[in-house]
């Protein structure tokens, strides 16, 4: 029988099930195993439920289909058999109307296939049963949450520790119950081409081979964490580790395996330096790979730091800032070449310092700056952004660090323009039109400047917006954040304080041209 394809929610114990004591249930037959447990309940009359069954139910049935002379022949044994073989996990039996007991043939035959068998009380439906059911697993889907929930929390606060990626690893290993362990970019080569010398068999050869993944894996291992595991645990998951590590095409980013009783995971690390996460734990629960995985977003960025020694840069970068020198001056310490601002906005809940670092890293750039609704990241011009699932971007144009200030504005309005248009990713300047290189900056900086005196810098931003939008005045309130009156009435103000007619097409398309020149 294949795996069941379960729900995305946490099973509910079986015994969970039998303590609720307004169900009454009772088990009557079957083993009585504590780690029992039940994806969903289903009620089904059928005398072959086989077909009906995805593996993993409560079945539920009042023998309605029982035939009078069951209890003389095989129809028990062949109508339990079918459910273990559908992966049913247990049967519950319910008294009235049809039955006063709950039959000896079923008895004997849930002990005989193991699986457990309940009596359901008259006064308990069916219905309820199942309520009971979708309640504990949403106790347990709330649980796991604000389990996943504390460990991010607690995987952030480790992050900012002074030996911050032993701390990461070590909250990790607390938080799964395992071991967690760092692998270089030297990890373990596979062994699995080499052969055995003369005179050793096969099983020399694997023992030889399991002998060298494992000491490949310790001399690969920077740092780890939690009870350590034996040699073939420790070996299987270098092996597994090598799995991951960047070597080409079609590489895979994470893979897991099971040895020696113990669930294996690893994650190649988002610098693309070749550190790869290695996790192992006793058991898996439904949450623990989230939770690795930001353990791995925040090894990444430290990772980053660690190879390059841009840690120490930043740190440099921002003292020198301080003390008073010019970006041009330290930009050379974050690295070589132009940059670009993007702005990110996350579509749902309000940003926190996980997702801001997730987003870095998926950028490529440890350079974030988490505000309270938009996140701000310096990312090298050479890494082209792509659309994020689960953000609004906007991007600059690039940009030398003298121009950072011009290309933080750029990024703002962007990201406005990306929002009013419901587009993921928004590049400023993506369709500037080449007919403004025909004139020299400086003309054309000097008319934007006398065509646009009267106005404010509010009203600017505003008639820049809405004539961005193509004269929307929906998309440029939500754009701007402010009441669409609010934006006709600071539009008439600005046709007012411009003495000109902004429904002229012409009109419109100089003072485009001048707010274009005028923001540089």
């Amino acid at each position: 029988m294949p795996d069941p394809a379960v729900p995305p929610t946490p099973p509910v114990a079986l015994s969970a099930l039998l303590a609720r004591e307004d169900l009454g249930l009772r088990q009557i037959a079957g083993p009585k195993d504590t780690n029992t447990v039940i994806h969903w309940a289903h009620t089904s009359e059928m005398a072959d439920p086989y077909p009906y069954l995805l593996g993993g139910e409560l079945l539920l049935s009042a023998g309605v289909h029982i035939p009078e002379a069951a209890g003389s022949g095989t129809y028990f044994d062949d109508y339990v058999s079918r459910i273990v073989a559908a992966g049913g996990a247990a049967l519950g039996f319910g008294l009235a109307p049809v039955h006063d007991t709950v039959p000896r043939a079923l008895v004997e035959a849930c002990d005989t296939y193991e699986l457990p068998l309940l009596e359901v009380p008259p006064q308990t439906t069916f219905s309820g049963v199942a309520r009971a059911v979708w309640q504990l697993m949403a106790q347990a889907r709330h649980a796991e949450l604000r389990r996943v929930t504390e460990a991010q929390q607690s995987l952030a606060a480790a992050a900012s520790r002074p030996d911050p990626v032993r701390a990461v690893l070590r909250q990790l290993a607390q938080r799964i119950g395992g071991w967690a362990v760092l692998y270089g970019p030297e990890g373990a080569e596979s062994a699995s081409a080499g052969r055995a010398p003369d005179g050793q068999g096969p099983e020399a050869a694997c023992a030889g081979r399991a002998a060298e993944a494992t000491a490949a894996g310790r001399a690969a291992e920077i740092a780890a964490a939690g009870r350590e595991p034996g040699d073939v645990v420790r070996g299987a998951l270098a092996g597994l580790a090598a799995v991951v590590r960047p070597s080409g095409p079609g590489t895979p980013t994470s893979a897991t395996d099971t040895a020696a009783g113990t669930h294996l995971a690893a994650y190649a690390l988002g610098a693309g330096q070749g550190f790869v996460l290695g996790v192992a734990a006793p058991h898996r629960d439904t949450g623990d790979h989230t939770i690795a995985s930001v353990a791995a977003v925040l090894l990444s960025l430290l990772t980053g730091e660690h190879q390059s020694g841009s840690g120490a840069a930043r740190s440099s970068a921002l003292v020198r800032l301080l003390l008073g020198a010019e970006p041009e001056a330290v930009a050379p310490l974050l690295g070589s070449g132009g940059w670009l601002v993007v702005h990110g906005s996350p579509d749902a809940q309000p940003c926190d310092p996980v997702a801001a670092a997730a987003l870095g890293a998926a950028l490529g750039s440890p350079l974030v700056d988490l505000a309270r609704d938009v996140v701000r990241v310096l990312v090298p011009a050479d890494r082209e952004p792509a659309p994020q699932p689960g953000w609004t971007l906007g991007v600059s144009a690039p940009a030398t660090a003298r121009d950072w200030l011009a290309a933080d504005t750029q990024a703002a309005r962007a990201l406005s323009r990306a929002r009013a248009t419901r587009t993921p990713l928004h590049r400023h300047g993506a369709h500037r039109p080449a007919l403004t290189d025909l004139l020299s900056p400086g003309e054309a900086e000097a008319h934007a400047r006398a065509l646009l005196a009267p106005l404010t810098p509010p009203l600017a931003e505003t008639l820049r917006t809405w004539l961005s939008l193509h004269g929307s005045w929906d998309r440029t309130a939500v754009a701007l954040a402010v009441h669409r009156n609010t934006v006709r009435q600071r539009i008439a103000r600005c046709a007012a304080l411009l003495g000109t007619d902004l429904d002229d097409p012409d009109v419109r398309m100089e003072l485009w041209f001048a707010l274009r020149h005028g923001e540089r």
